[in-house]
């Protein structure tokens, strides 16, 4: 015994030294989004080998475990066991206590054992999400990591959402996603602890869903002509009898497949099949649909105002729409149908002979309450499925069905009247829940809808109004966001809009609202955006983006650049002119000062080095800064800018609403710049915009000018250009160079398009006269 003494002596400092040398966890290690309700952590950690055991007695467990597993088999080359009994230590265990919500958990982890404790499979699933979040970001590899150290801390986590419906809307109308990208996306609302997929099956653009007794919804309505090189808004009216090509749809076998694995996540998905309007896809298919039988072809493009309309005094109608819901709910088993209900322009009905004869047979007084009869009386047939029926707040209008559950868009206002009236509520307001809005500036970003919606704001979103009562905040269900899918191309441009605004989302649903803070958030994102890198999620980094917002004294001839991002205190190094940002950069305090022509650039650090992309600008001073500008055409009052626009070096961006554009409707821009003395020029930079799809285009033509008495205009210079379909949002600085001169008046003409190709009146907008 006494020789092997120092041999265990040996073994026992060695096990200590290896103790000690574990990590230390605390509370701030702990990166978990959403963030739990409650969370305390213990000393000790609980370590993943081959030898780890998932006691699984139930289908649903083992299934539940093996997605973890596998996770363990790709990034760590080793699988833990599925098992029935547990053995002695190091195992995972399913603990069912019929006392919790439906989808709590609770999560205690020592040395030996892991327990998820909870009602059921809900529960367990979250359970192990969270086990997910706190192992290395290493997990989420699809290579083997060797260097990982597969440990979780010591911790009690109990935890429950504080809404029931937690939701995304993917608009598979305006672009069709196939199949496994909604199982992708499945697989990362699960992630994120979201239970409501809510799929857009039916628009003007397009009709997604098999309806075997209507062939041609999908033989006709699927199928769009391919006018994808143009802007969504700029898109030409289609022939009815121009074959369309772009499109697709799911069968019902797809979308059955869909629903099934959606289950195995605690995702509901949630149809919705649009009406009385957003519908020219099914009147394409059948022209009887609609108040006067037309033939239309399916929009290839954004549609507005919404004319074309199931008919409403037709029972025909009806008929349609009750065979397509019974095929549809033979596919759901959701306990919700969404029926649209919103931005109906009821002029058809006020023109239509069967309308007009069922307003009067019942007794209505406007076309409002005539959508209201439309509603509940497919609220009705709904209801005798054993379903429910949600609507945009639109349906609110004219009267609300008996039972229907208000999805409120346009702000709150629609959600806080439907509880009021005892109606269960889903808010989804379009200024934070919208994420096909932009996310970070104009210019950096993808083409999204004209308005913004940073991850700030969505983090600031609150389903609960603070001036509703107890009772009606009682009826709000939660809330969800809404992808629409215009400006979208693919699978990663959709990606690019939900990520990582999801996770903020996701937390502002499940989280408590006293435990929410800003900042503590931006600290757990980073450790989730590690994970989306090893995914392969295409998201945004719009939060790391530098923005710069410009000041002119021209008094002084100075701008004034102030730089901000959206994280909290952020460390914002620059340099200016050719240095190079990571080994030059001064850290930003106060605005910077500019009076000469200089190059900007800046980025957001982190742990002394640039992250993100890096913002450059070129302050450009010229000769024609801060000098008299005098209209010879006035420019439109919406977009006036300020009385220096076109000469205060503060180049307007993508979003035309920034006050840096005066632009012109219709009407040519014609203005003259005077110097008060005759100075030497040879060229004049007009800075301009075209947003096709807002109806903004280049101009087509431009001339300069020039006079030393204001009366007698010489032409310098001039350029010409026809016009060319642009599909994106481009900002363009056209040059005109010639003879140097001397002048003391520069005149500039900038020639509008006048009308669009779809024969709408057309805009002209200029940021800034550069004159050299």
């Amino acid at each position: 015994m006494r020789a092997l003494k120092p041999l265990f002596v040996l073994l026992f400092f060695a096990v200590l030294s290896s103790g000690y040398s574990q990590k230390i966890f605390t509370e701030k290690d702990i990166q978990i989004i959403p963030k739990p309700n409650q969370l305390a952590v213990q000393p000790g950690i609980f370590e993943f080998s081959k030898n780890t055991v998932f006691v699984a007695g139930r289908d649903f467990q083992k299934e539940i475990s093996n997605a973890l597993i596998n996770k363990f088999g790709i990034a760590a080359g080793w699988r833990p066991v599925l098992g029935v009994k547990a053995p002695q230590r190091n195992f995972v265990q399913f603990k069912v206590d019929p006392a919790f919500h439906k989808e709590a958990y609770k999560l205690e982890v020592n040395n030996d054992i892991i327990t998820i404790t909870a009602k059921g499979n809900a529960g367990f699933i979250y359970g192990l999400e969270t086990i997910r979040q706190l192992l290395p970001t290493a997990i989420e590899s699809n290579a083997a990591i060797t260097t990982a150290k597969w440990q979780i801390p010591n911790v009690t986590i109990t935890d429950e959402p504080r809404f029931q419906w937690r939701g995304l809307m993917l608009d598979v109308s305006r672009h069709f996603f196939d199949k496994n990208y909604i199982l992708a996306t499945i697989d990362r609302l699960a992630m994120h602890k979201m239970n409501v997929l809510h799929l857009h099956l039916v628009d003007d653009q397009g009709w997604r869903i098999e309806i075997k007794k209507y062939p041609k919804l999908t033989e006709v309505g699927a199928w769009r002509v391919d006018q994808e090189n143009l802007s969504w808004n700029a898109r030409l009216t289609t022939n009815p009898d121009e074959k369309g090509t772009y499109g697709g749809f799911f069968t019902q076998e797809e979308l059955k497949e869909i629903v099934k694995y959606a289950a195995t996540k605690n995702i509901e998905v949630i149809p919705e099949i649009e009406m009385p309007a957003h519908v020219s896809s099914a009147i394409a298919s059948y022209p009887e649909l609609s108040c006067f039988d037309q033939r239309i072809g399916v929009p290839s493009g954004g549609l507005w105002p919404i004319t074309d309309i199931y008919c409403a005094g037709k029972e025909s109608t009806f008929e349609f729409l009750e065979n397509v819901l019974a095929e549809v709910m033979t596919i759901f088993p959701s306990k919700y149908i969404h029926i649209g209900g919103d931005e109906a322009t009821k002029t058809n009905w006020t023109k239509c002979p069967h309308c007009q004869k069922r307003m009067k047979d019942l007794g209505l007084k406007d076309t409002n309450e005539l959508q209201s009869y439309f509603v509940k009386r497919i609220e009705k047939y709904i209801n005798s499925k054993g379903k429910k029926v949600i609507g945009w707040d639109e349906i609110v209008e004219g009267g609300l069905a008996p039972e229907a559950t208000v999805m409120s868009w346009r702000g709150t206002k629609g959600g806080i009247e439907a509880a009021d009236q005892g109606h269960d509520v889903i808010m989804t307001p379009e200024s934070h829940c919208y994420f096909n809005f932009y996310q970070g500036p104009q210019n950096d970003e993808p083409l999204a809808f004209d308005a913004y919606t940073p991850l700030n704001k969505v983090y600031e979103f609150d389903p609960v109004v603070p001036t509703m009562s107890a009772v009606e905040a009682n009826h709000v269900l939660g809330g969800q966001a809404n992808l629409w899918a215009e400006h979208l191309a693919g699978p990663k441009d959709s990606e690019y809009m939900i990520f990582p605004r999801l996770a903020a989302m996701a937390e502002v649903l499940w989280s408590s609202k006293e435990s929410r803070n800003w900042n503590d958030f931006t600290t757990r994102l980073m450790p989730l955006l590690t994970r989306y890198d090893y995914l392969g999620i295409n998201y945004a980094k719009s939060a790391y983006l530098v923005t710069a917002s410009s000041s002119a004294d021209l008094v002084k001839k100075q701008i004034n650049v102030a730089l901000k991002n959206e994280f909290p205190n952020p460390d914002i190094r620059y340099v200016l002119g050719d240095k190079s940002i990571d080994r030059h950069a001064e850290k930003y305090v106060n605005p910077i000062e500019f009076k000469t022509t200089t190059v900007l650039k800046a980025s957001l650090f982190q742990d002394d080095k640039p992250i993100g992309k890096t913002f450059t600008d070129t302050i450009v001073f010229h000769k024609a800064v801060a000098q008299k500008v005098k209209y010879l055409t006035a420019f439109n009052q919406n977009y006036k800018g300020d009385a220096n626009t076109m000469v205060n070096t503060i180049r307007g961006s993508k979003n035309f609403h920034d006050g840096q554009w005066q632009a012109w409707l219709v009407n040519d821009m014609e203005l003259v710049i005077d110097f008060e003395k005759q100075e030497s020029v040879e060229q004049v930079i007009i800075g301009t915009l075209e947003s096709q799809g807002a109806g903004i285009f280049f101009p087509v033509k431009i001339k300069v000018l020039v006079s030393n008495d204001g009366i007698k205009y010489k032409e310098v210079g001039k350029i010409s250009r026809d016009y060319a379909a642009n599909v994106t949002s481009e900002l363009k600085s056209f040059k005109i160079n010639f003879a140097k001169t001397n002048a003391r008046f520069v005149k500039v003409i900038a020639y509008n398009l006048k009308k669009s190709p779809k024969g709408e009146d057309s805009w002209l907008f200029v940021d800034e006269i550069l004159v050299n």
